[in-house]
């Protein structure tokens, strides 16, 4: 199979994908509740009432409602926000920059602070120091986001005052988009929510680095290099950290998109202007184009993300086959 093909047909399945969760997301929403109960207030009466549920769309049948969304998504549009009446996707898109900032900047903290503490765990996994890593990683797994989030706020930002609490600080405009991370203000409001997303990344790298250098470490080509005479430096970069790198960077991918789609919590506690803010309000006044539109949007961005990690890993690994046939 060649690359063209692979490419055509991971794209009409990621097409499937993405069709199916509408309607998954479109029905689901239609029986969480109805936006009139939450946009009313209580004097209403009931002409008013009748009147935004015209307004609204919401006196149509669930599979008419359905097909105009699908019409005006392929043209780009997802509907109007209950709330802000303003374009759905305008309004994620506005928010999404923060959100992916927040994301990268956590993933790159895993992959800077990670790796290097995991592959020296591997290589070395007797030593005290090691045991020491790999037993304080099980705490990025064990301790809450939120309970984190809130201890890193009183220290670092009550009791030491070094480091703004909340919101985002001061941001730089570049292709269109808001960046906090091009300022000096933008990142010390950057760091605290940055830590606080990245502590369970940071505890998976560490792991998966170690276990991936423990199981390099063994095979023949590695006893070969060494039986060479080849640096033990060079035996790490051009071996054992390459093959290692491998399933690390799938599973970094596929964690860049859960990490953009949960960062809810992180935003809460700092004030994070980010897409997860919004979606959180946007659930309690359900309002069900924002709620929608956001969750199409990070469906596709995860469908992107695994398109590209599956071609970082025929790029990094040759020996991988495109439908079982050799290169």
């Amino acid at each position: 199979m060649t690359m063209g093909v692979w490419l055509l047909r991971r794209i009409l399945q990621a097409v499937l994908v993405v069709l199916a969760m509408s309607v998954i997301v479109f029905v689901g929403m239609h029986f969480v509740g109805s936006p009139v109960d939450v946009l009313l207030s209580q004097e209403s009466t009931l002409e008013d009432r009748e009147r935004l549920i015209r307004d609204l769309g919401l006196d149509q049948p669930i599979w008419v409602q359905y097909f105009r969304f699908l019409v005006s998504a392929l043209q780009g549009e997802m509907g109007r926000s209950f709330v802000y009446n303003t374009p759905a996707v305008t309004l994620i898109l506005q928010r999404l920059p923060a959100t992916l900032e927040l994301a990268f900047a956590a993933l790159t903290i895993a992959v800077v602070i990670g790796v290097p503490l995991g592959l020296f765990a591997g290589l070395k996994p007797n030593n005290p120091l090691a045991r020491l890593i790999t037993t304080g990683s099980i705490l990025g797994f064990s301790l809450p986001t939120f309970w984190v989030g809130l201890l890193l706020i009183m220290v670092f930002s009550v009791q030491m005052g070094l480091l703004p609490a909340s919101g985002r600080g001061e941001t730089v405009r570049v292709l269109g988009a808001e960046w906090s991370f091009l300022t000096w203000d933008g990142i010390r409001h950057l760091v605290l929510p940055a830590i606080n997303l990245s502590l369970f990344k940071v505890s998976m790298v560490i792991r998966l680095t170690r276990s991936g250098v423990r199981e390099v470490v063994a095979l023949d080509y590695v006893k070969f290099a060494r039986a060479k005479g080849l640096s033990p430096m060079r035996i790490v970069r051009m071996h054992i950290l390459r093959n290692t790198m491998i399933p690390l960077v799938t599973v970094l991918g596929l964690e860049l998109g859960s990490t953009i789609a949960f960062a809810v919590v992180t935003e809460s506690i700092f004030a994070w202007p980010g897409a997860g803010k919004l979606i959180l309000d946007s659930i309690n006044a359900l309002d069900r184009p924002v709620v929608v539109a956001y969750l199409l949007v990070i469906v596709m961005l995860f469908v992107t993300i695994n398109l590209i990690v599956d071609i970082l890993y025929r790029v990094l690994d040759p020996r991988v086959r495109i439908g079982g046939a050799p290169q």
